[in-house]
């Protein structure tokens, strides 16, 4: 994210940049259906966050209620954090095994750019779960955890 005109924009440093996640996080996003959140409030590097994605209608994966976890490193928002589910879910971009997200088969990890967010994360992800390629996965149990 960087702020000012033309080519001499400012770029903003990386604790400004997550309290402004936070601050988005806690307000809510768009019609509810992924939220996102600090683990630990006393972290004072903002690095273990905590996200929602409700599945999307008309997919497998319809009213399940799906948790993350994100971890933005120090070098964050320059490189994507890591993002694994906690909760299982079939998907072609999750590992079975771990529940990470796997960036090469996630174009925004893959593609990462400091502008993208944690929302713009889960948004996508979301996304996803509606793909043709996901939507119709048979899925573990609900209420199941990797």
């Amino acid at each position: 994210m960087t702020l000012g005109s033309g080519g001499s924009g400012v770029v903003v440093p990386r604790n400004f940049r997550l309290l402004e996640e936070l601050e988005r996080g806690e307000k809510g996003i768009g019609d509810g259906t992924v939220s996102y959140g600090m683990d630990d409030s006393d972290d004072i590097y903002m690095r273990s966050w905590t996200g929602t994605i409700i599945g999307p209608h008309n997919t497998v994966h319809e009213g399940r209620i799906y948790q993350l976890k994100l971890f933005c490193d120090k070098d964050y928002p320059e490189k994507p954090p890591s993002v694994r589910f906690h909760s299982r879910i079939n998907m072609t971009c999750v590992n079975h095994e771990t529940g990470l997200v796997e960036p090469k088969k996630f174009g925004l990890l893959a593609n990462w750019q400091r502008e993208y967010t944690m929302e713009d994360i889960l948004t996508q992800l979301k996304k996803e779960m509606a793909a043709p390629h996901n939507r119709k996965l048979v899925q573990p149990p609900e209420g199941t955890f990797f």
